[in-house]
């Protein structure tokens, strides 16, 4: 109808003309309504006109201080006349249509929602209701709606819905009466009861009725239509009734229908809709069966991939495969248990926990995937299975301490001198009083007696393995299992090969008498002369080439399709003239080594255990050749000693055969072998390619679309007894994970060119899946191949943001580069379709692994690459570097290495001291040296964080160095150092945990001697100090970090603590010194990758059995840190935007170790007030430093959003469907955060 006019009336201001109309109309009750109907509609019609037409009158009405709203709600509360109540509705509606919202609100707090149900109940007991009271009264209540939180139940409780719905009922080819009923119902549908009783009421089925059949017309009410029907199937029972009255593949219909006629997309928004509805939908068990058998993802993957070519369709490839991914069937993990492949029986069971659970679970039961794999449970919002995974705390600070007596460390040492005074033997340096040394000559000799260092001497004393250096084959012979032989390590199983029946099998010539590695070493001059069956130590005969006689040389290669089956060791002989030899082009290293092929394990070719096989010689490019006398080949590789001064391949060999490990490993990894040469070229961090997730699921999705196309083929396999190599064909590449620290379980290749990977969970564990490290052969040149890891357990990770594998080329190392390099492409993680046990996620149902995918192509045919999550260093590594140390002592150091424990398999655990000797014999020397502060540090606690030990490297050759702040670091210091804490995950490839199955940095509590010795006696070491009041002025343990970026420290505040927390706390209660932020503020300003923002001084609850909690608790240490260091790279100071290297990693242990020096000088001031002038930048900004730091807690995003905003999760939620924002893309869920907190991986 006309809304009625009136001229402004001359010579009054219009502000002035409005506060008239409203006191004239609040000055008229009901009755006076009642009675004069025609001045009501006057003085409405009347101040309508002037807000319609003077703004300032909008901003009068509405003023701080003015009753306009409240005269206005009061005179429509008491109208009784239509015409008055439509004025009144039309002025409430021009003044809140402006305002940005704070008009609304306003209305909303004077009760104005209530006045609308209302008059819309009062109006609907009208015969006929009036259309365009029930139209204006629709348009405000969608208008003020969804600024009411209690809108919901406000319209429930007045029984507005009953009377919206039956107005739809009566009105649904009344188009402009049912768009403003739709838009009500949208607001009414949020709310979850409401969705539920509309359902009931048939609305779900009315809103089909609306939305199909396909229709251009009215697309503006189909749009409100289809968000009211999303908002409706969020609800289960609301998604149930759609799906039994066969709606999903309504949606469907509809959804082809636009998508093939709406071909200049200007309704992008009416297909995001049909997506919505359909995402809800599948949010049910049902939902997702019903889209399957209505050939659902068929239609969403085929018009997918039409919508790829329009940047502006995202929004619906995006949500397409959110739902493709939700309902892919779940799959189980390609394996017969989850749990590890290796078994370590431990000697005594614990009486509860995980490792209890696994050794209690029932021989039958499945553990790869169970019953509660397929629920419809919501999963939580935050991944809660484990310590590792990602918890999101911003809202409430639960696991920050609160009880301040445990915030306030008490030195607790709980043992006896009696039970400590035996740890007196590790701190000899304490009671040394030297007279028996001569200073003048050699001060060297100090140490000597005192050393139990780990070198070549201690390692033959254990009885040795063949060991194998592996390279490329192709093997046809079958390999079987030796009978279990424990020697002096644990047992398990060990692999020896056996000729095929093929083979001559008459006794073994001279040429085929077992050859060990004990008699064997490098021959590092090529021009040394040649011998021939030169006797070794115990009695048997090496070899030169192999050659005994060429019919026996022949008969031997018949049994290699290569002429390079393994490299082996040469025994002091250089290989025969006719040999081809390997190019050193380029090079930057002219020594080399002679390494000759094969060896002989057992007298017999070998077939090397689990290793890739590849054709090296005339097909190698120029980087190999064969001897065309069928004698084995020479390879010229580079000693890498001349840059790796620590480093020496005939020791390293010498320390793997000392080193016990459950596989009972044979081979030695090239990486390990040949060393690592740091790249001198920068390697930035990978820029993430628009749409390379989607492009990677969609890879998946295609799968299920296309299952013919899928190999399914095993290429390697652990599980395997017999063999873990898949016999040769040709088409395959040949995988292998059996050398220290390897972890690769199954490959299974699903494509000509892609490979899904499976890693091994931690021994005793049945999960922990990140450390990898395996060896590829057998590739193609110009082919890009795809590896995917379906088996990674964190929420995400930094290979989204830059980070990559890293590879080593073996054809690479003999041209003179042996060096990691961070490679790969189009890498990504996201949850994938494999399900998760809850017997392996702590009890919780409903979880999924994620995937870890990248692409390569490799730069040499047939070369042999290994992979790895970071830079390995292995145990036997440890062993050689620290042995390598000796050599660089000189007579003013003094070092002594102690072997602090065994470990459960009987590995060694090294304990170091390194100080200055005293400068003389005199009671003033001696005196000072033995009252020099002690720093403690420790490091790989947890196998998987081998960057912790290239900073304990560069550390260690700190210390060790000649330069004037090495030898004033050694003057100011007593350094105890436990380099490796868990020697027995490192060898067997874990990732946190030890052979006991537990995470040794949860352990320092109460560390059991026998499960934890490690722990055991690092602690007891600690509490003889204490108790000798020796308490370190430093402790701390080097750890890595997967999740976020930078160098950082964790350590330990009460007042920091306190801030975090709601905790209240007199004065006294945070008195403290503020000394503990001194390292790290100094670290800050000297080293570049070391990020002050990123560290935290929070101590909690979960870390309560830290190291670092722990020393700080109860041995009294207030400067106690964890010091994590990433895995992947910076984003701020001079390493900003690169991934991060051993050179930069050995940089940041040598510049701790200056940081300490430093610490010295500032704690040497005599006047404490200096210090604290010092560090007044960061200590007298603390509340701002605390704000600013990230702690476990009030986390936020690490990293920027992705341009492509695909949900990680995919995972099936009842009750709640992923949010969307206005645009209508996906939003991340909060539970995918990518910060990574302490909680959830570190100390």
């Amino acid at each position: 109808m006309n809304k009625p006019k009136m001229a402004t009336e001359k010579g009054v201001p219009s502000n002035s003309r409005v506060l008239m109309l409203l006191g004239q109309l609040e000055r008229m009750n009901s009755e006076s309504m009642l009675r004069d109907v025609e001045m009501a509609r006057q003085v409405t019609t009347k101040i309508l006109h002037l807000i319609q037409t003077q703004e300032k009158s909008g901003k009068e009405v509405m003023s701080k201080g003015s009753s306009g709203m409240e005269v206005i709600l009061a005179s429509l509360e008491n109208s009784r006349d239509v015409q008055t109540s439509l004025n009144i509705l039309y002025i409430l509606s021009e003044l809140l249509t402006v305002g940005r919202g704070r008009r609304v609100g306003v209305f909303v707090s004077k009760g104005g929602t209530g006045i609308l149900f209302q008059i819309l109940i009062t109006a609907s007991k009208e015969f006929p209701p009036s259309e365009e009271l029930m139209l204006q009264l629709h348009s405000l209540l969608a208008k003020v709606g969804p600024k009411d939180r209690k809108f919901g139940v406000k319209a429930r409780l007045s029984g507005a819905l009953n009377v919206t719905v039956n107005l739809m009922k009566q009105n649904l080819l009344n188009t402009k009466l049912l768009l403003p009923c739709l838009q009500v119902l949208r607001v009414y549908s949020t709310n979850s009861v409401n969705a539920v009783s509309l359902g009931k009421n048939g609305v779900v089925e009315l809103m089909f009725k609306i939305v199909a059949p396909y229709s251009k017309k009215n697309t503006s009410l189909l749009k409100v239509a289809l968000d009211a029907l999303g908002a409706l199937l969020k609800s289960k029972t609301n998604a149930r009734r759609a799906v039994d009255r066969g709606f999903v593949s309504v949606l469907l219909a509809l959804y082809l229908d636009w998508h093939r006629n709406d071909t200049r997309h200007r309704h992008m928004l009416i297909r995001k809709g049909l997506l919505v509805c359909l995402r809800n939908v599948t949010n049910i068990k049902v939902g997702r069966k019903a889209f399957l058998e209505a050939d659902g993802m068929r239609i969403l993957y085929n018009s997918s991939t039409e919508c790829l070519p329009v940047r502006t369709l995202d929004p619906l490839i995006n949500t397409s495969s959110l739902i493709m991914r939700k309902c892919f069937p779940k799959n189980r993990l390609p394996l017969a248990t989850i749990k590890s492949a290796f078994h370590f029986q431990l000697p005594n069971v614990p009486a509860g926990g995980p490792v209890a659970q696994l050794y209690n679970q029932p021989p039958g039961v499945d553990d790869v995937v169970d019953e509660s794999d397929d629920n419809e449970e919501p999963e939580a919002d935050a991944d809660t299975e484990n310590d590792e995974d990602e918890k999101d705390h911003c809202s409430l600070n639960d696991d920050i301490e609160t009880d301040l007596n445990k915030l306030h460390p008490k030195r607790t040492i709980g043992r006896s001198y009696e039970e400590l005074k035996v740890y007196q033997r590790f701190f000899l340096e304490l009671t040394e009083d030297f007279q028996g040394y001569r200073f003048e000559y050699s001060k060297s000799a100090s140490t000597t007696s005192s050393s139990a260092s780990l070198s070549s001497s201690s390692a033959s004393a254990r009885l040795a393995r063949p060991i194998v250096v592996p390279t490329a084959q192709s093997p046809s012979q079958k390999q079987i299992p030796s009978p279990n032989s424990r020697e002096d390590c644990n047992s398990v199983k060990r692999h020896q090969t056996q000729l095929s029946p093929s083979a001559p099998t008459s006794t073994p010539t001279a040429s085929q008498t077992p050859l060990d590695l004990d008699s064997i070493h490098i021959n590092k001059n090529k021009d040394k002369e040649e011998g021939a069956n030169t006797p070794s130590p115990d009695g048997n005969a090496t070899f030169p080439s192999l050659c005994g006689s060429p019919s026996q040389t022949h008969a031997i290669e018949q049994e290699l399709t290569s002429p390079l089956e393994c490299l082996s060791l040469e025994d002091n002989l250089k290989a025969e003239d006719g040999s081809e030899r390997v190019k050193q082009e380029g090079s930057p290293l002219n020594t080399t080594r002679h390494i000759q092929s094969p060896l002989l394990l057992g007298g017999i070719p070998t077939r090397r255990v689990g290793g890739g096989g590849s054709n090296w010689g005339s097909d190698c490019g120029s980087e190999g050749g064969e001897d065309e006398s069928g004698e084995g080949a020479v390879l010229e590789v580079p000693d890498t000693a001349q840059l790796l001064p620590l480093h020496d391949p005939d020791l390293y060999v010498e320390m793997v055969k000392a080193t016990c490990s459950v596989p009972q490993y044979a081979e030695v990894a090239y990486p390990d072998y040949f060393g690592h040469v740091a790249p001198t070229f920068k390697e930035p961090l990978l820029e993430r390619v628009y749409g390379v997730q989607r492009s990677k699921i969609f890879q998946d999705i295609e799968r299920l679309i296309h299952p013919n196309d899928i190999l399914d083929k095993v290429v390697y396999d652990l599980d395997i007894p017999s063999c873990p190599v898949i016999e040769e064909n040709g088409e395959s590449l040949k995988f292998n994970s059996q050398f220290e620290s390897g972890n690769l379980r199954k490959a299974v290749q699903v494509r000509k060119y892609e490979y899904d990977l499976v890693l091994n969970s931690d021994i005793n564990s049945n999960h922990y899946h990140q450390w990898f490290y395996f060896e590829v052969s057998g590739m193609r040149v110009g082919t890009t191949y795809r590896f995917n890891i379906i088996n990674c357990e964190k929420s995400n990770s930094q290979f989204n943001y830059g980070m990559q594998v890293l590879m080593y080329s073996v054809q690479e190392a003999i041209s003179g580069r042996p060096c990691w390099v961070r490679t790969g492409t189009d890498i990504c993680y996201y949850k994938n379709h494999f399900a998760r046990s809850s017997i392996a996620s702590g009890g919780q149902k409903g979880k999924s692994y994620y995937t870890m995918t990248f692409s390569i192509n490799f730069s040499h045919k047939d070369d042999v690459c290994y992979f790895a999550y970071h830079y390995p260093y292995t145990y036997s590594t440890l062993k050689m570097h620290l042995s390598k140390l000796e050599d660089l002592r000189t007579p003013q150091i003094y070092l002594r290495q102690d072997e602090l424990c065994e470990t459960l398999s009987g590995n060694g655990c090294p304990l170091l001291t390194i100080t200055a000797m005293p400068e003389s014999k005199s009671n003033d020397h001696i005196c000072q040296f033995r009252n020099r502060p002690l720093i403690f540090l420790s490091a790989r606690v947890h196998p998987g964080e081998t960057n912790a030990s290239w900073v304990m490297k560069g550390t260690l050759e700190f210390l060790m160095g000649s330069s004037p702040l090495a030898v004033s670091l050694r003057e100011a210091y007593i350094f105890k150092i436990v380099p490796m804490l868990n020697p027995d995950g490192v060898v067997n490839g874990n990732h946190r945990c030890s052979l006991s199955g537990e995470d040794l940095n949860r352990q320092w509590l109460n560390p059991n001697p026998e499960h934890h010795p490690t722990i055991y006696h690092t602690k007891s070491l600690l509490q003889y100090l204490a108790y000798t009041q020796r308490a370190p002025l430093v402790f701390c343990d080097y750890h890595g970090h997967s999740r976020k970026k930078n160098v950082f420290m964790y350590g330990c505040s009460v007042k920091e603590t306190v801030w975090q927390s709601n905790i209240s706390a007199s004065s006294s209660d945070l008195q403290e010194d503020l000394g503990y932020r001194t390292l790290p503020k100094i670290l800050s300003q000297i080293a570049p990758a070391f990020s002050m923002a990123s560290s935290s001084f929070v101590v909690e609850r979960s870390k309560e059995s830290t190291a670092r909690v722990v020393v700080w608790r109860e041995i009294g240490v207030q400067r106690s840190y964890t010091m994590e260091s990433t895995l992947c790279g910076c984003d701020q100071g001079k390493y900003k935007g690169l991934q991060i290297g051993t050179r930069e990693l050995e940089e940041m242990g040598a510049q701790f170790c200056v940081a300490l020096l430093r610490l010295k000088r500032l704690t040497g001031l005599h006047n404490h007030q200096h210090l604290l002038d010092l560090e007044s930048d960061i200590i007298g900004t603390q509340s701002k430093a605390v704000s600013s730091c990230t702690t476990t807690y009030l986390l936020e995003e690490d990293e920027p959003s992705f341009l492509e905003a695909i949900d990680y999760s995919a995972e099936s939620n009842d009750e709640e469907a992923e949010p969307e924002n206005e645009l209508g893309c996906e939003v991340q869920e909060n539970s995918e955060q990518l910060s990574d907190s302490e909680t959830n991986h570190r100390d």
